[in-house]
């Protein structure tokens, strides 16, 4: 089975096709720019199925990072992954991005991505399972004593790794982990 993996929680989008059996990602695109995810999401995951030598018929599911990520960002990602999903009649599954950026971690491993705002989105993981997290918290409060801090984004290969025991069940419901409210305040609530 071929499997669409994506997110945008990170100011590091990445999309790309993983072969389910081998884990051999066979084609992948990126941009590490905070904004202008919805731009170029559509166009590079066209561009691995092209690269892939795949048709959009030959993907059996979908796997979204849903965060913690930025209001916006994670909307366009977990939209564009429901869409696909949809049109093709293919099972599409969410996983915590800050899980995905832990996998192959071993030991104590403290992960933080920018959440903006001079704040930071962590979790904390002993040999690959999340013992603490997600949160959202400023950086000099962030206590680090003992793991390994490990900063970066998901790749599509460790997408599908932590999403894998998904494939086959009946997928939920997307949820995004926003973890605090918007950047952008409706003009009524400023008073």
């Amino acid at each position: 089975m071929f499997v669409l993996a994506l997110d945008t929680a990170t100011p590091a989008l990445t999309v790309g096709i993983v072969d389910l059996e081998s884990g051999r990602v066979l084609a992948e695109r990126g941009q590490t720019h905070s904004r202008g995810h919805a731009e170029v999401l559509t166009p590079f995951i066209l561009e691995c199925l092209a690269e892939s030598g795949m048709q959009r018929s030959d993907l059996g599911a979908v796997i979204v990072g849903c965060g913690p990520g930025p209001f916006t960002g994670l909307r366009v990602g977990m939209a564009t992954g429901a869409a696909f999903g949809d049109a093709l009649g293919i099972e599409v599954h969410g996983v915590c991005s800050l899980d995905a950026i832990a996998h192959g971690h071993p030991g104590d491993v403290l992960v933080v991505t920018d959440a903006r705002r001079k704040e930071v989105y962590w979790a904390r993981y002993r040999d690959g399972e999340r013992t603490e997290g997600p949160g959202v918290i400023k950086p000099a409060e962030l206590d680090a004593a003992g793991a390994t801090v490990v900063e970066g984004s998901p790749t599509p290969q460790t997408l599908v790794a932590v999403g894998r025991h998904l494939i086959g069940t009946p997928p939920q419901p997307l949820v995004p982990l926003y973890l605090r409210r918007p950047d952008a305040v409706e003009m009524a609530s400023r008073g």
